[in-house]
């Protein structure tokens, strides 16, 4: 599975595995994610089976199995990624030394720890899921002091690094109160962590790593590219945001589209100022443009939900335009950037293999079919085939991009 004829690359045998996997944030963080990629959904399509066909002696999770989903899916799987990501680049876009092992391997050791605790919770032991929250969350918050420190000790302090930084503390937030509902606290309680993951935590980063790299992975490529990254944007998406978190969690859902009309305004300005026509190759450049595109079409699917509710008191999408976000945007930016990422880290070529592209190409279908499932019919074959096919399209990436941790980088170098 070497990606080069010349590639000598070969696994870390038992007893390397820790120190290679420790090596770097990014390795260590990643490969868990890989993890989490398939544990969360293969859970998901294991409950969705139960409710459409049943599934004799299948354990029900101790709380909604719909929040459970949410919230593993938010403050697990993603932020793994998040999370590997941003303990690599913080240094570097602040001009600091990278951080020792000792900085990030409890943050890692916390949240996946936490992560496979919970999951394991959800079959019907309450205690269990308890404990791998607060250890999530335990790993949360050592992640977001080591951010905090290393953006202190810079000289400029760069707005995306703060962006990133109050998201994660949004999310450590959300992870806090839906323990505290785990505890005994009132639903309330759980339904805030929820919106806190979405509109507080994942897409405030998401767009904030998508405004500072994607521009600038665009405009080292392509020819005649003029790089746009007006820092307005960062603080009205922000506004906004926090304006939909509000209003959704206090069920003020007649005036969501104030917030939602303007951000589909704002993000389909960035998906035409980023000009993707002029960045179709190389094919680890384009794909970072196709998944963006998905933001602006799901809050188009917001402003519509929200202004036909607004005059009928109707939902007539349901929660597509939730899956056009989820799936649609922070799945396919995740083998985006993951892609590349793991391409530039591991000492191969920057380009988009088989494998990635298979994997983003069913997954623009799985985002579509669950979309589908929300438009009537058999609703919840349509979510068993969607979730099946997340399972699908992610395994092969899953088996090389682990396969890729688990081995040295093919030119030699450290990390």
């Amino acid at each position: 599975m070497a990606d080069t004829p010349t590639s000598t690359a070969k696994p870390a045998t038992f007893a390397e595995l820790p120190a290679l996997l420790a090596s770097a944030p990014h390795r260590l963080l990643f490969f868990a994610g890989t993890v989490a990629v398939l544990l969360s959904m293969a859970w998901w399509a294991v409950e969705l089976t139960w409710m459409r066909f049943g599934l004799a002696g299948w354990p029900q999770p101790p709380i909604p199995p719909g929040w459970a989903h949410a919230m593993l899916i938010q403050y697990g799987l993603f932020p793994l990624f998040m999370f590997g990501f941003l303990l690599t680049t913080f240094p570097r876009w602040l001009g600091r030394p990278a951080l020792p092992r000792a900085r990030y391997v409890p943050v890692a050791g916390g949240i996946f720890g936490g992560y496979v605790l919970a999951n394991v919770g959800l079959l019907d032991l309450m205690w269990l899921l308890r404990l791998g929250v607060a250890l999530m969350l335990a790993g949360y918050l050592v992640g977001v002091v080591t951010l905090a420190r290393v953006l202190r000790g810079a000289d400029d302090k760069l707005h995306h690094a703060k962006s990133c930084l109050a998201a994660l503390s949004l999310g450590t937030l959300g992870l806090a109160v839906f323990l505290a509902f785990l505890f005994g606290a009132p639903a309330e309680c759980a339904l805030l962590a929820i919106k806190l993951g979405t509109y507080g935590l994942l897409l405030p980063i998401y767009f904030t790593v998508t405004h500072r790299m994607l521009p600038f992975f665009s405009g080292n490529v392509a020819k005649g590219y003029t790089v746009v990254r007006p820092r307005w944007s960062l603080q009205v998406v922000w506004l906004l945001l926090l304006a939909h978190l509000l209003l959704e969690w206090r069920d003020a859902l007649g005036w969501l589209w104030l917030a939602d009309v303007p951000l589909a305004l704002v993000f389909a300005w960035h998906a035409l100022a980023w000009q993707p026509w002029k960045a179709m190759r190389p094919g680890l450049l384009a794909v970072l443009h196709l998944a963006f595109a998905w933001l602006p079409v799901a809050f188009v699917l917001y402003a519509v939900q929200d202004v036909v509710y607004a005059l009928s008191g109707h939902h007539i999408l349901g929660r597509a335009p939730l899956h056009a976000l989820a799936i649609g945007y922070f799945g396919s930016m995740l083998v985006a950037m993951v892609t590349r990422v793991t391409q530039g880290h591991s000492g191969r070529p920057l380009e988009m293999g088989a494998i990635p592209w298979l994997c983003f190409a069913l997954l623009q279908l799985v985002a579509l079919v669950r979309i589908r499932a929300e438009l009537g019919g058999d609703v919840y074959l349509w979510l068993v085939i969607a979730a099946y096919g997340w399972l699908l399209a992610f395994l092969p990436w899953v088996l090389r991009s682990a396969w890729i941790y688990l081995t040295p980088r093919i030119d030699g170098k450290p990390g």
